[in-house]
């Protein structure tokens, strides 16, 4: 099955850097995070404390930036096309997908074969991005009450007290570690499932070829080939 053209007015730089930055980070909350947990490296635990919080409050930044980033910035809505508006709109419910989700599960799960066109995002992933705030947030309200300079806040000592003492918090916050993990898994699996031509755009910022799609009809209305359709023009 061909696939949209992927665009890189689809994925603004900004974005692909904010994209690094939370990637970065992620995989080095989780690293220090099993370090500070199960301290197997001696010798490192200042450090990876020290690393830890860095990244925290980075990724937090980060998530405040590309949220109010997305009602600025401009983004194709869809693969396949270069038309622009505010980015925002691709996390809403949109015309073009809002009723695709039963054949976006199917798919994923082998049980189709062809996947809807239409929209930037697949249903199940939208779902997935949407919620990744909420989680962020989660996490980071769990890691201030552990945090020895914010712990002692009435918020997060009032947090403490109703789950059952530090030792529930703990484990509510290494369990949302893993939430992340399996996000990060699920991410890359719905990110590569077409190929690797989203991973070239996410990483290089590298446009390819393929169908070119209409916002305006929600349908597939050409073919950009490329080099190909570039030296039959000449």
């Amino acid at each position: 099955m061909a696939h949209l053209a992927h665009y890189r007015q689809a994925h603004p730089i900004t974005f692909v850097i904010t994209h690094w930055v939370n990637l970065i980070c992620m995989v080095m909350l989780v690293l220090t995070g099993f370090i500070i947990h199960y301290p197997f490296i001696p010798g490192v635990m200042g450090a990876a404390r020290g690393v830890h919080i860095c990244c925290a409050f980075v990724i937090l930044l980060n998530l405040i930036y590309r949220i109010v980033a997305a009602f600025f910035v401009k983004s194709a809505p869809t693969g396949g096309t270069r038309e622009v508006e505010k980015d925002i709109k691709s996390f809403l419910p949109q015309k073009d997908n809002r009723h695709q989700l039963g054949a976006w599960i199917k798919y994923y799960l082998f049980l189709k074969k062809d996947h809807p066109l239409g929209a930037k995002y697949g249903v199940p992933q939208k779902l997935t991005y949407d919620a990744i705030p909420l989680l962020l947030l989660c996490i980071a309200f769990t890691g201030f009450c552990l945090w020895v300079p914010t712990s002692n806040a009435p918020l997060f000592v009032g947090f403490t007290d109703l789950v059952g003492g530090i030792m529930n918090v703990r484990i509510i916050h290494y369990f949302l570690m893993w939430v992340f993990i399996i996000f990060i898994m699920l991410h890359a699996y719905l990110a590569s499932i077409e190929g690797l031509a989203p991973l070239r755009m996410m990483f290089r910022w590298k446009e390819h070829k393929g169908l070119v799609y209409s916002p305006e009809s929600h349908t597939i209305v050409g073919e950009d080939k490329g080099e190909e359709d570039n030296k039959e023009k000449s």
